[in-house]
């Protein structure tokens, strides 16, 4: 069995624009803390990330306490934003109709498409038993969510906004997800004009 360990990242600074090199706030900086101690004492075989600054940051504690360095994948990053602001009601449509994407923007289907070729690419690979850390972000959390259990939708999504860091741990058979649970849960209100 595989168990893939979900890390949402930590709080980051809303402030900075661009996208890819995002840091973490100082209570994300802090809030890090909490991943590594959630994932103290379980033996973790790899982890890998979304390209993202604050991503890498969010799990660099941890790898490095498991003297594991952190593989970068492209398709792992999150959702490309476009032109037109989050607003709940924007999150809601895009929900709706996964294929809806505003100027400039990724649909969430293509966000579900490069990110689920990863979590496969890492299913397929290693050890038939292993524990993989995957550093991710909201949104591409959930479509993830999405593809192995279609019952995770809006709700599911907009619960999960305000959790930064969050860890959810997927149980594999083969490419069959057969559990979940999550581990980690910190709350901090989330800036719906800023990145999921």
């Amino acid at each position: 069995m595989k168990h893939l360990y979900f890390v949402r990242h930590a709080e980051p600074d809303h402030s900075w624009k661009d996208d890819r090199t995002r840091p973490l706030s100082p209570a994300g900086l802090s809030d890090r803390g909490e991943v590594t101690r959630a994932l103290h004492g379980i033996a973790i075989d790899r982890f890998v990330s979304s390209p993202y600054k604050r991503t890498m940051d969010t799990i660099r504690e941890s790898a490095d306490e498991h003297s594991i360095q952190i593989v970068t994948d492209e398709r792992l990053r999150e959702r490309q934003c476009g032109v037109i602001p989050n607003t709940r009601e924007m999150l809601h449509k895009r929900w709706q109709d996964f294929d809806f994407h505003e100027v400039g923007g990724e649909s969430l289907r293509t966000t579900q498409r490069h990110n689920i070729e990863a979590v496969h690419e890492l299913l397929k690979t290693g050890c038939d038993s292993e524990s993989i850390v995957v550093g991710t972000h909201g949104t591409a959390l959930s479509t993830i969510l999405n593809h192995f259990d279609s019952a995770y939708r809006f709700e599911n999504y907009w619960r999960m906004i305000d959790f930064m860091p969050y860890i959810i741990r997927l149980d594999f058979e083969g490419a069959v997800c057969i559990g979940r649970e999550e581990i980690l849960i910190v709350e901090k209100p989330y800036d719906v004009h800023g990145m999921p």
